[in-house]
């Protein structure tokens, strides 16, 4: 019988360094083979493209889960502060190059692809796009969690597995024509579910006040079972976790409804508590108001949260035991950050958890609270600003609107000391608001419940601290900073755009720049290199040759690849001012006219204004002049 290994022992195995290097092509090629036949059941014979593709991503994947796995077991060891991302939106994308690229696989599966006889652009299309985001909020969170596995911080992120993604929007004779974005119809070779993980969520029900607490009852339940998929950072063996949760209802079936003939009813029940990870909501929708979006938001926090602090009252490594039972050192070792105001619930919920279930006062709760979450804001515009029916909350988190309104009441005591008989600036800064019908505002309630508040870019701050939240600014201006959103150059550079990879980043200033973009400044030196401006000139050609092509097979739209191309990458929506940049377009094609009409008779036109004010016979020569 072994020896037990001691503890040093154990931690020894748990290093996320020395792990073994990439496997020759050959051996790549005999684990694609060995899961086309073992995990697809398949051969050479009978596979498709997508067969392909999958034993590629399981092969990929074989490389990632003992990262994956000792990466947790490291953190579990040295017990780091964890960041929990939450948002309601991760536009992940596809997988399978980003995780070639960040475990340095890409060049060999290259060649063992090209020596299978495959090729590889092929397999990488035939991977379905995880849209689960709207745009640019989901994006940041999706670069977020690639930029904190690349520093090596312990940091998960944690959202909903929505079955249908963001919709595929086609223009059909004018006319938007939507298509579901069914990602999983296929499966998904990247994705573990985690049932062991998986945590009840309540609704509805009423709220009892007893002598020795406060209880919610009579709630209607459903499950949420997460799903992990592995975020690899950039060549540093760490891989952490994003965590999606999928709604399941209790159980299968009422047995007794069942028997009765209610089998119909049965199944409508479940499939009506499972809608909740159905469907991501377009965020030009107003779904304001809509109970099942509101559930969408309390789901993901309340499973989240559950975890959180299940993780954090797990001990370290080699231990089954619930050691750290202190709440109060819950923000030393817990960061919780709210992208934008639709994990709001997260505060209502962790002061109901820390007062109802483990049983601190008011105070401390709050304490922990605040010190323990943090807000970005994504929008400047008011009216925008998300908010939330009074009538609905008392409907449907009973608890949380007295927790809410609580809340509100100790703020606005706050304020009315700091600002005596100011009537006006207490109705401005309240977390609900009386006009007309009665809604809270969700911003309110992440400004006041957190301990930093920031914008995304350093003018989006400002206005933030000059107009849009300057009474909370005032009042607290150390909450208020910036965090101007960055990319993730591993996916926005050297994925996108690997000709200029190849032949002018490296060849010129080094690898360094992948990890840090600041390093792209080292170019300065090169500005009249013409060797430079060569090479970027034929990368930039070839680039366009590459869209002239993919836009006729996608589109039937056939363009000169010598021409100029100025693109606006966005869906067709009236706030994302395609109809602007198209009278635009018209109004340089205007101007181009007339300046081919004028410059025939250039005199003639530059007298047509000698009887004009001199600001115009100004402009008009410049008018002859300038080209588009």
């Amino acid at each position: 019988m072994s020896k037990p290994l001691t503890d040093q022992e154990k931690r020894k195995q748990i290093s996320v360094r020395g792990l073994a290097g990439v496997e020759n092509v050959a051996d790549l090629k005999t684990n694609f083979n060995r899961h086309l036949h073992f995990t697809l059941v398949k051969d050479r014979n009978v596979a498709t493209k997508r067969d392909y593709y999958f034993a590629l991503a399981h092969t990929v994947r074989d490389h990632l889960v003992g990262r994956w796995i000792r990466t947790q077991q490291h953190y579990y060891e040295k017990d780091p502060k964890r960041v929990y991302y939450l948002s309601l939106e991760f536009y992940m994308g596809r997988t399978l190059q980003n995780t070639m690229v960040n475990l340095a696989l890409e060049n060999a599966c290259d060649e063992a692809i090209y020596q299978l006889g495959l090729d590889m652009e092929e397999l990488q299309d035939m991977e379905e796009d995880a849209g689960l985001g709207n745009g640019g909020l989901g994006r940041l969170a999706a670069c977020f969690l690639d930029s904190m596995a690349t520093l090596g911080l312990a940091a998960y992120g944690y959202g909903i597995r929505y079955e249908f993604g963001i919709f595929n929007q086609k223009v059909v004779n004018g006319w938007q024509v939507e298509e579901a974005d069914d990602w999983l119809r296929y499966g998904n070779p990247w994705e573990k579910a985690r049932p062991e993980y998986m945590r009840p969520v309540h609704f509805y029900g009423r709220v009892e006040h007893n002598p020795d607490g406060v209880k919610w009852v009579d709630t209607q339940v459903i499950l949420a079972l997460p799903y992990d998929t592995p975020v690899p950072g950039y060549r540093n063996n760490i891989v952490n976790t994003m965590r999606l949760w999928s709604a399941k209802a209790p159980c299968e079936f009422h047995l007794k409804d069942f028997n009765v003939g209610g089998y119909i009813q049965a199944v409508l029940d479940k499939n009506l508590a499972e809608n909740i990870s159905r469907v991501l909501y377009p965020n030009d929708n107003f779904f304001e108001g809509k109970e099942l979006r509101l559930k969408q938001e309390y789901f993901v926090v309340a499973a989240t949260l559950q975890d959180i602090i299940r993780r954090f009252k797990a001990s370290k490594f080699g231990s089954t035991e619930v050691v750290r039972m202190d709440l109060t050192t819950l923000p030393d070792k817990v960061a919780i950050q709210l992208n934008d105001t639709h994990p709001a619930l997260a505060i209502p919920e962790l002061m109901r958890i820390l007062m109802d279930d483990e049983k601190l006062s008011w105070d401390t709760a709050w304490d922990i609270t605040v010190r323990t979450c943090a807000y970005t804001n994504h929008t400047v515009l008011p009216e925008a600003l998300e908010r939330w029916p009074v009538d609905l909350f008392q409907n449907l988190l009973p608890r949380h609107l007295e927790i809410t309104y609580e809340i509100n009441r100790r703020h606005l005591e706050r304020i009315s000391a700091l600002y005596p008989g100011d009537h006006d600036r207490l109705r401005r800064m309240s977390l609900i608001e009386e006009c007309g019908q009665k809604k809270i505002n969700m911003a309110h309630l992440c400004i006041v419940g957190s301990h930093a508040v920031n914008g995304v870019a350093q003018i989006h701050s400002d206005i933030i601290k000059d107009t849009v939240f300057k009474d909370f600014y005032d009042v607290d201006p150390q909450k208020f900073q910036n965090k101007t959103n960055g990319i993730t150059p591993r996916r926005w550079l050297v994925m996108c755009n690997p000709g200029l990879l190849i032949h002018i980043l490296v060849q010129r200033i080094g690898e360094d720049y992948i990890r840090d973009l600041c390093q792209l400044k080292s170019l300065l030196k090169f500005v009249d290199d013409d060797a430079l401006i060569r090479d970027i000139a034929k990368v930039k050609q070839e680039n366009k040759m590459k869209f002239a092509v993919l836009l006729e097979e996608q589109c039937n739209v056939k363009i000169n690849p010598n021409s100029m191309f100025d693109v606006q990458v966005k869906r067709i929506h009236e706030y994302k001012r395609q109809l602007l940049n198209c009278l635009h377009i018209i109004t340089l094609y205007n101007r181009k006219l007339k300046i081919i009409q004028v410059s025939q008779e250039t005199a003639k036109y530059c007298s047509s204004f000698t009887t004009q004010p001199p600001q115009y016979q100004t402009l008009a020569p410049l008018f002859t002049l300038r080209s588009f």
